[in-house]
């Protein structure tokens, strides 16, 4: 303990030296760097942060050291973690590759292709996209239909993948692919690392209700693949993409909490557009609604903790897997009290007479919908805690 407390310092006192003061506040998407081969800072501290924090090998802090990351261990990474938090840092890199495919890398890849792989990611020099929902194939993941045919010394694949997020400034696509067509869903599907910048692939941005345009149809016109780029076994891409989406889903359900979009809370909220009566909020309505997004705020931020210590502990239990279906659940409610609380002044989307507050709430509100299908629906998510926690016979 004392030795965790003596490194909570060191860092405490780190962050404060190194940590500039323009990183220390919500970021909004133009302020979020993503790395990759044509990838440019968006402001000085952007890069001066990135970089401090790549020399610290703390992108990817429990990572081991051989592969770029800061050797951490579990408890460390929880001490620094809270740190980053305390003073309100923006991350310095985002990536799905930092997320996603690198915890998958260090359980399924290859030797080889950990060395290749892992560094380029925590350097910030290869921005990934996941390849995985079709326009076929969402929640029904198995189901995918992007082929890969074995050409001996390489893949040909076809096929397309769609809400595939900024596929058109990606530099690598992790993909599923169907490597056996006449096999169960399940046992054909391989897993593959596609560059795409290979001759055949393209991406097309789709517009959003919001008014973003982070997703991408990608298509695949015979594009060739080197067998290398094939992570784990031919046919056993299932058991890696199942293990992705853990990650995945533990990224979406931590952004009801730390969301870069996060712009005011419905407590704020509550505080500057409501009228008060004797000292409490005069709408009794909204009064309750907002005690019951906080206590359920309070219970998600609890369990979070718990599962740290289970994990801490080497204890197995439920608990992570209904994180995703409370943690984006409560995001859409946030956003809906949001416009309850806000009313007329929510509902500005372009012009004067707004606050930039007050036109980012419609766009959070709209945005916070997607969150409850990406990594699977709520629906899907229930269906897997009634099957794999409470044993309920499936229909």
């Amino acid at each position: 303990m004392e030795e965790l407390e003596a490194f909570r310092r060191e860092t405490r006192t780190w962050l404060e030296e190194n940590c500039p003061d323009s990183e220390r506040q919500p970021a909004l998407p133009d302020d979020q760097y993503w790395g990759g081969r044509d990838a440019a800072f968006p402001s000085e501290g952007a890069r001066v942060w990135f970089e401090r924090m790549r020399d610290k090998h703390w992108i990817a802090p429990e990572w081991p050291s051989a592969y770029g990351g800061g050797g951490l261990s579990p408890e460390q990474a929880h001490v620094l973690k809270q740190e980053l938090k305390r003073i309100r840092a923006r991350p310095p890199l985002c990536s799905l590759g930092l997320w996603m495919l690198g915890p998958a890398l260090l359980e399924f890849g290859s030797e080889e292709q950990k060395l290749e792989h892992l560094p380029s990611i925590v350097r910030g020099e290869i921005r990934w996209c996941q390849g995985y929902s079709e326009p076929g194939s969402g929640s029904d993941l198995a189901s995918v239909q992007t082929r890969a045919e074995d050409r001996g010394d390489h893949f040909l694949v076809n096929g397309s993948k769609i809400w595939t997020t900024g596929a058109d400034k990606a530099d690598c696509i992790f993909c599923l692919v169907r490597t056996d067509p006449g096999a169960k869903k399940q046992e054909g599907i391989s897993f593959l690392l596609i560059d795409m910048a290979s001759d055949g692939v393209s991406a097309t941005p789709i517009e959003l209700i919001s008014g973003e345009s982070e997703f991408c149809q990608t298509f695949f016109d015979d594009v060739l693949v080197p067998k290398s780029n094939l992570v784990g076994e031919i046919n056993k891409g299932w058991s890696i993409a199942k293990a992705l989406l853990v990650h995945e889903r533990k990224l979406i359900a931590e952004m009801g909490t730390e969301s870069p979009r996060k712009q005011i809370t419905p407590t704020a909220a509550a505080r500057e557009y409501l009228p008060f009566s004797d000292g409490r909020i005069a709408d009794a309505h909204l009064r309750a609604a907002l005690v019951d997004y906080e206590m359920l705020l309070q219970a998600i931020a609890l369990t979070h903790m718990r599962c740290y210590e289970e994990k801490s502990t080497g204890t197995q239990s439920a608990a992570p897997l209904i994180m995703k279906y409370v943690g984006t659940e409560l995001e859409k409610a946030k956003s809906e009290l949001l416009l309850a609380i806000m009313g007329s002044k929510g509902l500005g989307w372009e012009g004067e007479g707004f606050s930039q507050i007050e036109l980012d709430t419609l766009r959070i509100w709209a945005f916070s919908k997607t969150l409850t299908i990406a990594g699977g629906t709520s629906e899907i998510q229930l269906n897997v805690l009634a099957k794999r926690v409470l044993g309920l016979p499936q229909s």
